[in-house]
């Protein structure tokens, strides 16, 4: 059990400096907007606090963090030049070997984006039941 908790924890670890990475990468001038689109899609899908399916439906919930976040990272690395991926890796580990970054105001945007989408449906539901 220690060594699933291990793996585990080295998997999320990973899993961060790669978006980490992602997002350093999508920054340079050189990374094509079709790799930038992508890349912000899935730091903000990583960042976002409501998922494509809820964690508390069975076994589908977690089903979709292993597989939808996995296949965005894996697209986002092939769409970025090597070069450029290759150079953000350092600045990445760095940025996590340090402390836990505290610049918690990128997620801002997505929550604010799920406010006005949680607004809508809520207007919507409200003007079929009036």
């Amino acid at each position: 059990m220690k060594k699933i908790k291990e793996k585990l924890r080295e998997r999320i670890k990973n899993l961060t400096i790669k978006i980490s990475q992602i997002y350093i990468a999508i920054q340079s001038k050189e990374t094509p907007w079709f790799a930038k689109t992508i890349g912000y899609i899935t730091i903000g899908y990583f960042l976002s606090p409501i998922d494509l399916i809820p964690d508390f439906i069975p076994v589908l919930g977690y089903l979709d963090d292993l597989i939808i976040l996995p296949l965005l990272i894996w697209l986002c690395i092939k769409l970025i030049p090597k070069d450029i991926y290759m150079n953000s890796e350092e600045s990445a580990k760095k940025i996590w070997n340090e402390k836990i970054p505290s610049k918690w105001y990128f997620a801002i945007p997505i929550v604010g984006i799920w406010i006005v989408l949680l607004m809508i449906i809520f207007k919507i539901v409200i003007e079929k039941i009036i």
